[in-house]
């Protein structure tokens, strides 16, 4: 592990504290019949009075972190040339529209309104939000923002691996036979 790499670990340590220190509340109002809305971050140790942890978007949060995490932790190795080369520009730029995609979901999760939310397995949508905006009005459609995860780490593994770098698939058997004896000197030399 590098300097870099220890650095993206303790900034996700970080965000896993910030979540947890202040995690996501559902605001549960008598006049809306206990429907949840979201109620915002509020701190841990205080929560408003009515609320409910919202624990599926919480579950999101943590994922999306680990991930970028673990992104963060693949971009920023400096190893020898034969382990950088592994990692072609395009997997590299995947990677980044991977982590970027997946911090703008949690800023714009998808919405529904309070008096649009049934018991249906297919909840009702009505746009996406800024997370820090005002959403008293509105729930957070857990099930589509979970699709999207899904989808982004799906769409991103593949093109991951549509922008491999070939070149090693193309040795000849000559060239895999030295590249093995070099990983082999290069082993023993650890």
């Amino acid at each position: 592990m590098n300097k870099q790499q220890a650095i993206a670990l303790w900034v996700a340590a970080a965000n896993i504290g910030l979540v947890f220190a202040f995690p996501p509340y559902d605001y549960l109002s008598m006049a809306r019949n206990y429907v949840p809305t979201f109620g915002g971050f509020h701190f841990i140790g205080s929560p408003p009075a009515s609320a409910l942890l919202n624990a599926n978007f919480l579950i999101l949060e943590m994922i999306v972190i680990l991930i970028n995490a673990g992104i963060a932790w693949l971009l920023l190795r400096n190893g020898d040339p034969m382990e950088r080369q592994r990692t072609s520009r395009g997997q590299r730029a995947v990677l980044w529209l991977m982590a970027i995609n997946l911090v703008l979901m949690l800023l714009f999760p998808p919405f529904e309104n309070y008096y649009a939310i049934t018991q249906a397995v297919l909840p009702s949508f009505d746009g996406f939000y800024f997370i820090f905006g005002d959403n008293a009005q509105r729930q957070i459609v857990t099930t589509l923002l979970y699709l999207e995860v899904a989808l982004v780490l799906i769409n991103g593994g593949l093109l991951w691996l549509l922008f491999a770098d070939r070149r090693l698939a193309r040795l000849s058997y000559e060239e895999k036979q030295a590249l093995v004896k070099a990983l082999r000197d290069r082993q023993r030399g650890d």
